[in-house]
């Protein structure tokens, strides 16, 4: 006898398990725990043989019905339906897009939260609407050309070869796992443009770092702001490391901050010693942001996130800096000149700019090399922007 909806919603579960007959071999199946499951009973090459066709009321009549005669159709031709879906099931885990998935959630321990949103990004919006449907072991080079050819066509060359490169990390691990035989982004090789290298714009002589020192000085703005702008010449982080630091980081009583590793481009947290400059600036912040979970909160959005990216960048415009005069990143390379310039040993000023070493394995034990010497040098090197914002003396180097 058939079954109407009618019907299906009056069942109860019993104690054990039991089956209400549709059409055509097809039955529901109620557990003891309430769950009502669609089965089609065929039989294929004389073995009789079960299809689960999902649960009611998921899968409502009609569809479990439909599902049935899909069925039943492929075994009039002589296909297994249990069999297709089997198969359907392991090419769709072989697909780009299955093993992308596969490899990043290996790698969520050792990625950084930024990292690892950037890599999801890259997966999501620009491979797998290209390739990510297509088992893996079938993508030719010309195929991961086409969402890289896009990339260049929008001027993002660099953006491309990233793209490339994370690629690369999927097929080589579908290499290694035997779901694929070669990398296609090796073919690749020369055949994107090269990335032209855009230093960041920096003043690095002596006497335009002093007369920006001064407008630094003389500007009015947001109090974070303000202590950003002044901090940012004696710490010479990177813009994300200083925008995003917070109160639990910085130890005024001993004139440190240490920058926990998610959010290094080091494996290790990285320490930047304050010198006594550095640590008066942050004294007369705290009482204004000190009750924020950063040091410099956006104002607007209550202090419950770090200051925006533009924020620095939008003062030194006031002040007269154009783009290709100074930049918030070029601090940095502010600070490295100059440090350069003046006889301090190279590794030092490596280790305070925390450029990663090629081998990860040494790099993980170097958060506090050269902590005594950097020490050192960073208060030299308040001292002497000091004496350049006076109008004094020069800077000296330390043994």
């Amino acid at each position: 006898m058939a079954l109407n909806e009618k019907a299906l919603r009056a069942l109860k579960p019993r104690e054990k398990a039991f089956k209400v007959s549709d059409e055509r071999s097809l039955y529901l199946l109620v557990t003891p725990s309430g769950a009502r499951c669609w089965r089609l009973k065929y039989r294929i090459a004389g073995t009789e043989k079960v299809l689960a066709l999902g649960t009611y009321p998921d899968v409502p009549l009609k569809a479990a019905r439909e599902l049935r005669d899909e069925a039943r159709k492929l075994v009039a031709a002589g296909v297994d339906p249990g069999v297709k879906r089997k198969a359907e099931k392991i090419a769709r885990a072989d697909t780009f897009a299955a093993i992308a998935k596969e490899w990043l959630d290996l790698q969520r321990k050792k990625f950084s939260p930024a990292t690892l949103t950037k890599a999801e990004w890259t997966f999501e919006e620009l491979l797998n609407p290209y390739i990510g449907s297509r088992p893996i072991r079938d993508i030719t080079p010309p195929e991961l050309l086409v969402p890289l050819r896009k990339l260049e066509a929008r001027g993002k060359h660099e953006t491309a070869h990233r793209t490339k490169q994370r690629a690369g990390q999927v097929f080589r691990y579908a290499i290694a796992t035997g779901r694929a035989e070669r990398d296609p982004s090796a073919d690749l090789k020369g055949a994107l443009a090269p990335v032209v290298v855009r230093h960041h714009p920096a003043i690095t002589d002596p006497k335009g770092i002093a007369e920006l020192l001064r407008a630094i000085y003389g500007y009015r703005g947001q109090p974070a702001t303000e202590a950003a702008l002044k901090l940012a010449p004696l710490v010479f982080v990177r813009p994300g490391e200083l925008r995003g630091a917070e109160w639990s980081e910085i130890d005024l009583v001993n004139g440190e901050w240490r920058i926990p590793a998610h959010r290094m481009k080091l494996p290790e947290q990285h320490i930047v010693p304050l010198a006594k400059q550095a640590v008066s600036i942050l004294r007369e912040l705290e009482p204004v942001t000190g009750s924020s979970r950063y040091v410099f909160p956006c104002m607007r959005g209550g202090g419950d996130r770090p200051m925006s990216e533009n924020a620095i960048t939008a003062a030194l415009r006031r002040m007269g800096y154009g783009g290709d005069q100074m930049t918030w990143h070029g601090f940095r390379s502010l600070a490295s000149t100059q440090l350069n310039e003046q006889g301090f040993e190279p590794d030092w000023i490596e280790t305070q700019l925390a450029h990663a070493e090629r081998n990860d394995v040494r790099a993980a034990y170097n958060y506090a090399k050269y902590l005594p010497q950097r020490r050192k040098m960073m208060q030299t090197w308040a001292d002497y922007l000091d004496t350049l914002r006076a109008g004094t003396t020069p800077m000296r180097r330390i043994a």
